[in-house]
């Protein structure tokens, strides 16, 4: 029997491959990559970063939910970027979604992402 539970919502995009949107384990909630895609449609919000940026943050804040955690429960981020000249940008975009909290981050440059998407961003949730 596994010691995690996985998370699955239907406010997110289901997976695209063999792993979960997310699990729950440890008193922790690890989300699994998100694009930006649509949640209903399995496609991209758009061609522009902002869209996708947003939307790849609403997937992980659904997901978050689902396990019952808010933003302000995410201890530590992990974005990947297609092009790192977006990165003052998606500072702009993650600050309204996060606010004044401020988890861990790191930010890095990826040569090319699941189909070809702007920005994949992962989290990890401390589950009160």
């Amino acid at each position: 029997m596994s010691s995690t539970i996985p998370i699955e919502t239907t406010g997110a995009p289901a997976a695209i491959g063999p792993y979960a949107q997310g699990r729950i384990g440890g008193g922790m909630v690890f989300v699994s990559g998100q694009l930006g895609f649509d949640p209903t449609r399995g496609e991209f919000v758009g061609d522009d970063f902002d869209a996708q940026a947003r939307q790849a943050l609403a997937n992980m804040r659904a997901i978050l939910q689902a396990a019952g955690c808010q933003l302000t429960d995410v201890a530590a981020v992990d974005v990947f970027l297609a092009d790192m000249g977006n990165f003052v940008e998606f500072n702009r975009i993650y600050q309204d979604f996060f606010g004044d909290h401020k988890p861990a981050r790191a930010v890095v440059a990826v040569k090319t992402l699941p189909k070809n998407g702007l920005v994949e961003i992962k989290c990890i949730a401390i589950r009160r």
